[in-house]
């Protein structure tokens, strides 16, 4: 089961050098569904995803879906997720047609660990007739997929690739302090243990060598996730990326006046855009150009050594090089 995580007793977690080379980050667009359901429920202090749920709800009861063999196996307020709904991805960038593969095959032993009072009855159901049952979870998550995240997912992918990005780069830079450093305010990293505050766990865990999973979601904030069953093949961490505080706020026009002269409108607008790491296709999106008119541009940025380029699964992602962010940040003086 997924632990929601609260201020409350320490949870510490160590690592040994075969954690550290296990650990991994993913992007997972089943956890995505299953998170902004909780969301839409009522789990969203603060009203981060107000605009999102204000397009999402109207939009569902126009579809009029039967989403209750998803919606009835999440329950807020949330002690825990059953397991079973969001098993670790085991690529970094899974799509959401090979996670619900996975969920439509799981065993039965692995639906009845699923210890959520809210979530017994339909789990009941499942392990009834498990191979109906959980078809039809797959396609009410599906269905509820099309209708509310589709039409959001370049923005949201965006966002976490962007977070992977940089928390890779800080890895790079300084290890594992600099890693979790400034994940969470509920977590700091100390002599090879990763503390948390925890309202339902404490105590001392080992990764037993299977290392940590770091999933950014952006509908967990202002919450961390945690998974550490001895049963399952990985741990994992969900916590929300930086800027998710902006994700949903429209996208202010930047003056590009200066860097246009120099370098063209679309291109110094391409720069603009940068400030957070995206893929051809989000930039796409977000100017109204063609992804190969934008990958024009990038690659003669990139020649003039004005954006970098970095691969994270299938996408890649460019960001602004350091003579750029100059450039940048002389238009705004």
């Amino acid at each position: 089961m997924v632990r929601r995580e609260q201020s409350g007793n320490p949870l510490e977690i160590a690592f040994s050098a075969e954690d550290m080379a296990r650990t991994r980050f993913a992007v997972s667009p089943l956890w995505e569904v299953v998170a902004s359901v909780r969301v839409l429920k009522g789990a969203d202090p603060g009203g981060l995803h107000r605009r999102w749920t204000e397009r999402v709800r109207p939009a569902l009861a126009a579809a009029k879906l039967d989403l209750a063999p998803l919606f009835d196996l999440i329950a807020v307020p949330t002690r825990g997720i059953p397991g079973f709904l969001v098993p670790p991805p085991t690529t970094p960038q899974p799509s959401l047609e090979v996670e619900l593969t996975t969920l439509r095959a799981t065993p039965e032993a692995e639906l009845r660990r699923t210890t959520t009072k809210a979530a017994l009855p339909r789990v009941e159901a499942l392990c009834a007739d498990p191979d109906r049952e959980l078809g039809r979870l797959a396609e009410a998550v599906a269905a509820y997929w099309e209708v509310a995240l589709a039409p959001h997912w370049a923005r949201i992918r965006a966002l976490c690739e962007g977070d992977i990005l940089y928390r890779a780069t800080r890895f790079a830079d300084g290890g594992a302090r600099r890693l979790f450093a400034d994940l969470s305010p509920q977590t700091a990293w100390d002599s090879g243990t990763l503390r948390l505050e925890h309202r339902f766990l404490s105590g001392r865990r080992d990764l037993a060598g299977r290392g940590l999973l770091l999933c950014p979601s952006v509908f967990v904030w202002p919450r961390i996730f945690v998974t550490l069953e001895d049963h399952e093949p990985q741990p994992a961490l969900r916590y929300p990326p930086r800027g998710v505080g902006t994700l949903w706020e429209p996208r202010p026009c930047r003056s590009t006046r200066v860097l246009a002269a120099v370098l063209g409108r679309t291109r110094a607008l391409l720069l603009a855009e940068l400030a957070e790491p995206a893929s051809t296709t989000d930039l796409a999106h977000r100017m109204g150009l063609s992804p190969g008119a934008v990958s024009q541009h990038l690659t003669a940025l990139r020649d003039a050594g004005l954006v970098s380029a970095h691969r994270t699964g299938r996408v890649v992602l460019y960001a602004r090089t350091r003579v750029a962010e100059a450039l940048v940040e002389g238009e705004r003086r």
